[in-house]
């Protein structure tokens, strides 16, 4: 029972610090924003306008394929950027991997933001997703840094809340409830995918955290 209260209290540290991380003091090499439905997306598309004015970095990074698993697609997403006022100079779509993969998921996006940035020598990025899902985001990016290119810094800045009580689809496109009723699927799933070994754990997520600084 102690040692379920222990693990209970890090995955309480852990969103804390995911939700309310300290960013670069330098400007990060880049802004990764992981895929979200339609129904999220202006939550990261706020955290890229905000970083970029901020000159938090310079540069916007996202998946560059086509619709897929509820994400709209690279296309869609870099439109409805520039129509926010976001320079098209400032956005780039990456490459998936697999490049040929026909399905999206955090996973997927997390190794693909760690081996551009590792292509392009980056030394941090920062990465944003709607506020529910940051904390498994968040531990995906570290994850993929740490098994692939634990040079790299990962910090995080969660995308702007949106109504709590509005229904939104999420997931791939297939699970829908309000915000806050999808917080309990996301806790879920790190737990699931903690012990399948997909993801780190919560205890490995805390210590990249407390080595990065």
């Amino acid at each position: 029972m102690q040692y379920d209260a222990y693990r209970a209290f890090m995955l309480e540290e852990l969103i804390i610090r995911t939700l309310c991380d300290t960013l670069p003091t330098k400007p990060a090499d880049a802004l990764f924003l992981f895929g979200q439905t339609g129904d999220n997306q202006d939550a990261a598309f706020a955290a890229a306008k905000m970083l970029l004015q901020e000159n938090y970095t310079s540069k916007i990074h996202f998946l560059g394929t086509k619709p897929m698993s509820g994400y709209p697609g690279g296309t869609a997403w870099k439109k409805r950027m520039t129509a926010l006022g976001i320079p098209e100079d400032k956005l780039q779509e990456i490459a998936p991997v697999p490049t040929d993969t026909d399905m999206l998921h955090t996973g997927i996006e997390a190794n693909s933001m760690v081996k551009h940035a590792k292509d392009q020598g980056y030394s941090s990025v920062i990465v944003s997703a709607a506020p529910f899902q940051q904390p498994r985001a968040f531990m995906a990016a570290a994850t993929a840094a740490m098994r692939q290119y634990p040079e790299l810094k990962i910090y995080s800045l969660p995308g702007k809340a949106l109504p709590w009580q509005e229904v939104a689809v999420h997931s791939q496109g297939k699970a829908e409830s309000t915000r806050a009723g999808l917080i309990s699927g996301e806790m879920k799933r790190i737990e699931e995918y903690s012990q399948q070994g997909d993801l780190a754990t919560v205890a490995e997520v805390l210590e990249y955290l407390n080595k990065r600084g």
